[in-house]
């Protein structure tokens, strides 16, 4: 469903550079649920904006669906957006319109499409778990119940692509579940690719992979043990898994295609080479092992 390769991404003000995006690597595959995570800063939301197409890459290579988002036009950017992907975003403000009913704005996407909105927003509703409040207005509705609204919405052209930017940010942890469960149960039911941004860690434990993005570029991702679907299934049976009893992800280092990768501060601070940039490299019998360069290690024993 995505493919990045090399993306990069700079915004200019007054004369300077920043770079969001310095080469960043990522392929998700079709029907896939997974998270993004990052502090802020890391270019988590700017890669979002492109995967959506409301942004555009400066260089590399940015595929989704099969279409290249470098060499889009400006028509068919706007018919990518409006047929091939959905948003929610944290603040409703940006997903409702407050004076309208749950159902009125569900309805109002489905308008662009000519299709028979009443009945098909009821059905988007009804999968949200919210048909019994469709007729309720957005201040009569509780801030999970909101964001549920929003989702419906963003399912409402059928999208292949779904984009969940801090989805859960406003919400308490009990509503927080619930709205990740759902996430689940669409991903299960409709098979629909998601990519949910977050800098929630918990978030880990209702995915499968969580890839995590740092300085721009893609450091490392977290896969787990057993899939979340056998978790549960153990846990009802009274068994105690292997993701129980320790982690339930394990997480691997990313590679460029030159070899290079991102060494966690904690593990340079580690063997005392936090304030060098040259660090030896020996292989020694099938396994790499790394030691702080010599300027470092001279007032170490």
């Amino acid at each position: 469903m995505i493919h990045c390769e090399g993306l990069v991404k700079i915004y200019k003000s007054e004369g300077l550079e920043v770079f969001a995006l310095q080469g960043l690597d990522l392929v998700v595959e079709t029907g896939e649920l997974m998270a993004i995570i990052g502090n802020s800063g890391s270019g988590k939301s700017t890669l979002l904006n492109m995967l959506g197409g409301l942004d555009r890459p400066s260089a590399g290579a940015l595929t989704v669906d099969g279409k290249n988002m470098l060499k889009m036009s400006e028509g068919e950017l706007v018919r990518y957006k409006r047929e091939s992907v959905g948003f929610v975003w944290q603040n409703n403000a940006r997903n409702l319109i407050p004076y309208l009913t749950a159902q009125e704005n569900v309805e109002l996407p489905i308008l662009l499409r000519g299709r028979r909105r009443k009945e098909r927003a009821a059905e988007l509703l009804e999968a949200v778990g919210l048909s019994h409040r469709r007729h309720s207005r957005l201040q009569q509705l509780s801030g999970g119940e909101q964001q549920r609204v929003a989702i419906a919405i963003a399912l409402a052209n059928s999208p292949k692509l779904l984009l969940a930017d801090e989805p859960t940010g406003s919400l308490d942890t009990r509503m927080t579940e619930q709205i990740l469960d759902l996430f689940r149960e669409l991903n299960r039911t409709i098979g629909i690719t998601i990519v949910i941004v977050t800098h929630d860690l918990q978030l880990a434990r209702k995915v499968d992979r969580v890839v995590s993005i740092r300085d721009g570029k893609t450091s490392s991702e977290m896969l787990r043990r057993i899939s979340y679907t056998e978790e549960l299934e153990e846990l009802e049976r009274g068994m105690e898994t292997a993701a129980a009893a320790e982690q339930s992800h394990v997480e691997y280092a990313i590679l460029d295609k030159a070899g290079r990768l991102q060494v966690p501060a904690a593990y340079l601070e580690s063997i005392g080479a936090k304030d060098t940039n040259k660090v030896r490299l020996e292989l020694v019998e099938g396994t790499i092992v790394m030691t702080p360069g010599s300027s470092a290690a001279a007032g170490k024993k």
